[in-house]
This record gives structure tokens, sequence and C-alpha cells, in this order.
């Protein structure tokens, strides 16, 4: 065969595995319902027995799906001070003090442990039979994502910003002022160091699958960047993506040395690789329009929260 052919069979087929990369795999669009009156799950999680969505919701609930005929039910609170006359069902944000506002999740799957960033209470965590969290760390001004690495049970999670309005919580309101940090908890010691200062807008962080580095999304800025925590450039940063819109969080992926990038303006979610490259976009706004806070990827299936609605939805193929 004459090399000409084989040029243009090779590109026909690149040209076809790139459509097959880029569509949107996930066509399928359905609702896990939270209870009444209930809003603003904006975080999902599993369990490390492919149990959940764990949710945090806006009431100060952390919430788990037991499935379509049972619903979400109770799993855990942050706040001492709770009732739940006074707090279920809830969207006032000067109940807060009170009730709790959780924000964002992550398992420790060695020790199944359930950590937590809250508005008002810091890092929290619960154990696997729920109930009331126990703060780890507070004096924070708004913790916005979390991120634990379950080989060493380092948490990473974010600071967003010192002069983030926290009465606007539902609906993020940054200010550009590069305030906000990357921290480590280390649960051995239980101090926390700062590993990024700096950020505008940070969002949630997550580890690599190979653990030499953590992401994490600044949403003003409009890029993510990346945090060595292993090998030669270790303890220094740098910009990992740029003019991907607004990402508020990342998520490994099922795929080893992948992520999911939930961003804003348009609503899509990113599945990018460790060489920054998009390999798959699923547009998000039949569900959430412009307030995705989460895509987290399990079981063959994308769950997408959001600061906004009252259900998780969810994306199949």
């Amino acid at each position: 065969m004459k090399t000409s052919n084989l040029l243009v069979i090779n590109l026909s087929v690149s040209v076809f595995l790139l459509g097959s990369v880029f569509s949107n795999a996930y066509g399928t669009f359905n609702k896990l319902v939270l209870p009444p009156n209930v809003t603003g799950p904006e975080s999902a999680a599993f369990d490390r027995a492919g149990e959940g969505p764990y949710v945090t919701v806006a009431d100060g609930r952390i919430l788990k799906w037991k499935g379509p005929a049972i619903g979400f039910v109770d799993f855990a609170y942050t706040s001492p001070n709770r009732t739940k006359k006074l707090c279920d069902g809830t969207n006032d944000l000067e109940l807060g003090p009170i009730c709790g506002r959780p924000v964002a999740l992550s398992f420790n799957y060695k020790s199944s442990d359930l950590y937590i960033v809250d508005a008002f209470f810091g890092l929290l965590v619960v154990g696997f039979n729920g109930g009331l969290a126990t703060q780890l760390s507070g004096g924070y001004k708004y913790l916005s994502g979390i991120d634990v690495e379950s080989y060493t049970g380092n948490v990473y999670m974010t600071d967003a910003s010192l002069t983030y309005n926290i009465r606007s919580l539902a609906q993020p309101d940054f200010t550009p002022d590069s305030t906000g940090r990357l921290l480590k908890y280390d649960p051995r010691t239980q101090r926390v160091t700062v590993l990024i200062n700096g950020l505008a807008g940070g969002g949630g962080p997550a580890v690599s699958s190979d653990r030499k580095y953590v992401l994490v999304p600044e949403y003003v800025n409009k890029r993510i960047q990346r945090y060595w925590l292993q090998g030669p450039k270790h303890g220094t940063n740098e910009i990992f993506m740029t003019n991907i819109g607004s990402p508020i969080n990342v998520k490994r992926a099922v795929n080893d040395g992948e992520f999911w990038v939930a961003v804003a303006n348009p609503a899509q979610g990113l599945r990018v690789n460790e060489s920054a490259m998009v390999l798959q976009t699923v547009p998000l706004t039949e569900s959430v329009d412009t307030t995705v806070t989460v895509v987290q990827e399990t079981n063959g299936a994308v769950y997408v929260g959001s600061s906004h609605t009252d259900f998780i939805a969810v994306y199949t193929n």
C-alpha cells in the first residue's frame, strides 16, 4: 500500500477516535430527589462499598441515598446545637451558626471516616455510623472543598477567600483579592499547614491517583493549579489548565490519572488527564444551569451537585 494511502487511513482513524473521546457519552438524565423543602446538595460522595451518594444540604445535614424505594435519609450533622424542629428544611443562612452548613465531603477509604468542611464549623469528621461530626479544626472564613488521600490520611482543603460573602453561599460571590489558600491537615499531628497562598476563589481540590500532586481550581482566575507532593518539583505549584470557564471543583475519575472538573459558565463537566488534555465534555445545563458545584463519577454514572437544586442529577449512558 502506498504511503499516502496509509496516511489517509491513519488520519481517518484518528479523527474517529477523537470524535468518540470528545462526544457526550452521558445522554440519559435522571434525578435523585431530596426530601421536601430541602435544597443545596453541593457535594456528593460514595463510601468504599459504593453506597450513596452522601450529600451535603443547606439545612446542615449530610444525607445518604438508600435507593428509590427509600430515598434520602439522615446520616450526619455538623452542629452540636442543631435541632430538627428549627433546622430541617431551612434555607436561612442566619441559622448557620446553629444548624451548620456542610459544603463538601470526602471519605478516607481505609478507615471509612467521612471528612466534612462546613461553612461555619470548619473541618470535621464522622465515623461510618454517622451522627454528630467531631470538629477537627476551626476559625476559617469559608472552607469550600476537601479531598482525603487515604494512603496517608492527609486531608487537603481550600479556604476559598478571606472576603468570600458567607451570606451568599447559594450564589457564589468570590471577591478576586487572591487571599484563598490550599491547606493540608495531618491527622497524626493534628496540624494544618498552608501549601498555596494567593488563590482567587479556590474550589474543591483533588489528589492524583498516584499521590504525586494535588489539583486546585480557582473560580475567579478561571484556571487550575497543580501543587507537587512528590518528585523533583515537590513543594512547588504551577498552572495546570486555563481557559476552561470557571472551574469550581475537581474530583478523581474512575480511570487512574484522570479527573472530572465541574465548570460554571457554561455549566459542564470536563474529563481531563494528567497532561491537562480534555478527554470528554458533558453539558450540564439541562439539569443545573450555571450552579453546578461538583461532578462525581461512579458505577458508570456521573452525579452532579448544585447549590440551587432540590435533587442530585445523574447522567448515564
